[in-house]
């Protein structure tokens, strides 16, 4: 999932930043109104956290505009406001929830939970491609019944190929959905990520005896024509798992 963390204080956003990619959440900063106007609406969001001192908020007002931009996002609302009536007003304009500074990271992290569970419809809080799913909310992957352990990394790599069941995606644009990064300089690196998830995952296939087996394919580099997709790379097709190698 994707979360927006518009907050004005630095070590604050990257230490925001630094626990939710743990928890494996996709995290963009913002520090000013500006920086949030520069989000597009394709950037699309699954939660924004906001502090209302923000340089370029108009306090609550504010909330409107971006519930025009991401009508589907939740917004929680990070205030030191200890009255009150300044919380209430929060609310009434919109905030999905509201937590005051300073807070335990482990309430923060258990609202967060809260309120993506509230928003988000099963459809979407779930990821199921044959007997494998991830839920967005608790991060928790399942492979016939079986939970898989993944890196922060690997999670996000998993959940962006499930946001583009069927579809070819450019090993470019993994790149800078999951590493942030623009350019393709280091594309191999999809690669390697690729295979971990291989491992973890289809854990009951027989290791390939050579390196153009179909469990091992993947688009070459020097066609850059070529797409990275389910249908280009055989991640998860159940008539894969019970081949025998050739």
């Amino acid at each position: 999932m994707r979360l927006l963390v518009a907050e004005a204080d630095a070590s604050l956003a990257e230490f925001l930043q630094t626990r939710l990619q743990q928890e494996h959440f996709a995290v963009q900063l913002a520090s000013t109104g500006d920086q949030i106007s520069k989000f597009g609406e394709k950037s699309a969001f699954d939660l924004i956290l906001l502090d209302l001192n923000l340089p370029g908020v108009p306090g609550p007002d504010y909330l409107r505009q971006l519930q025009i931009r991401w009508p589907e996002a939740p917004v929680m609302l990070l205030s030191p406001a200890t009255s009150v009536e300044e919380r209430v007003k929060g609310l009434d304009a919109g905030a999905d929830d509201i937590i005051v500074k300073p807070f335990a990271w482990s309430e923060l992290a258990a609202r967060i939970r809260a309120v993506l569970r509230r928003r988000n419809r099963p459809a979407r809080e779930v990821f199921q491609f044959e007997d494998l799913e991830v839920n967005r909310v608790s991060h928790e992957v399942r492979r016939a019944g079986r939970a898989v352990e993944l890196s922060p990394k690997e999670y996000a790599l998993l959940e962006f190929l499930l946001r583009n069941p069927g579809h070819p995606v450019t090993r470019a644009a993994i790149i800078e959905e999951v590493w942030r990064i623009h350019g393709d300089s280091i594309t191999n690196v999809v690669d390697v990520y690729i295979n971990y998830l291989r491992r973890k995952i289809d854990t009951r296939r027989r290791p390939p005896p050579y390196p153009n087996h179909p469990w091992c394919r993947l688009p070459n580099r020097r066609q850059p024509s070529r797409r990275l997709s389910f249908r280009s790379v055989p991640l998860f097709k159940r008539q894969d798992l019970n081949k025998e190698p050739v």
